[in-house]
């Protein structure tokens, strides 16, 4: 992992996103806020736009938050978030230790703001297509994210996964294409009960026009997602001039952390997994029948 924080725009443009956000509900224009603080109003704008010559010093952070309203829970993330900028570390986001929310993940901001998702899991339901039983048994799991004494965390947790998913129906909606190892359907998770539901809802899910769902069989043999494991890859929209507003991210998350690999021969890497596993997986139509039949084997237990 050798991509330092502070060499990469992501993080920058989430810090600019949230604070422009952060303005814009306080009600003030960037001229009112540039005036307030005594800055130029380029200097704001650099700082929205998450300009790589922006210097995020703590004073002038939590001027802005003093300015804008900001809640503690905003100002904690967003402290914790600049001062990533000032650090020489690689681009990684520990759960625990790291001043963020223990249930803030940075993936959260880049999925509301990707055009395009595409995620490969090999044990467990996408976090969008989940149903809040299923997600409660996985937050009972000892993971290292969460404290298993933290029930407010817990709770926190569960919730932000289930509003997530209004993602999937909002205007504008992002695409999502997911492939799910076979075990994903067949490693029960909780009771029978909680299983068929969850495969009712992924089939559900997958009616809506912007997303897609496919299984990749037992039978298919070794695939390049063996080697890779989980992950996801996002892409975001073009701006105004039509290019590229952000590049595309490959993010892999881990028991105690997460990595955002931005780098075109990353991306390309992912998307070569990608398209194997695609050539590999059943097709949308039968990769629903499949599921329908798991979903009733599990309602006759």
């Amino acid at each position: 992992m050798s991509q330092a924080v502070t060499g990469s725009t992501m993080l920058r443009r989430q810090i600019g996103r949230k604070l422009e956000a952060l303005r814009k509900a306080a009600g003030l224009t960037m001229e009112q806020a540039a005036e307030d603080l005594e800055r130029a109003r380029a200097t704001l704008y650099r700082i929205e736009s998450g300009a790589e010559n922006v210097r995020f010093r703590a004073a002038d952070v939590k001027e802005m938050l003093s300015l804008y309203g900001a809640s503690a829970e905003d100002s904690e993330l967003l402290l914790a978030m600049t001062a990533a900028t000032r650090e020489n570390k690689n681009w990684w986001h520990d759960y625990i230790g790291s001043g963020l929310p223990k249930w803030f993940q940075l993936y959260v901001g880049l999925e509301a703001s990707a055009s395009s998702i595409r995620q490969y899991q090999a044990e467990l339901v996408p976090g969008l297509l989940q149903t809040r039983a299923y997600a409660e048994q996985l937050f009972l799991m000892p993971s290292g994210a969460i404290d298993a004494d933290d029930r407010d965390g817990q709770e926190r947790s569960i919730q932000l996964r289930v509003e997530r998913q209004a993602l999937l129906t909002r205007f504008s909606a992002p695409r999502l294409s997911v492939i799910v190892n076979e075990a994903v359907l067949r490693r029960p998770v909780g009771n029978a009960t909680i299983m068929a539901e969850q495969l009712h809802q992924i089939l559900k899910a997958a009616e809506l026009p912007n997303v897609t769902v496919r299984v990749l069989e037992f039978s298919a043999g070794l695939h390049a997602g063996a080697m890779a494991g989980a992950f996801s890859i996002l892409e975001f929209p073009m701006d105004s001039n039509g290019k590229e507003g952000e590049p595309p991210v490959a993010y892999l998350e881990s028991a105690t952390g997460a990595i955002y690999l931005d780098k075109p021969h990353e991306t390309t890497a992912y998307n070569t997994i990608w398209a194997d596993m695609t050539s590999r997986a059943l097709n949308e139509s039968r990769s629903k029948a499949l599921i329908q039949q798991v979903a009733e084997e599990y309602s006759r237990v």
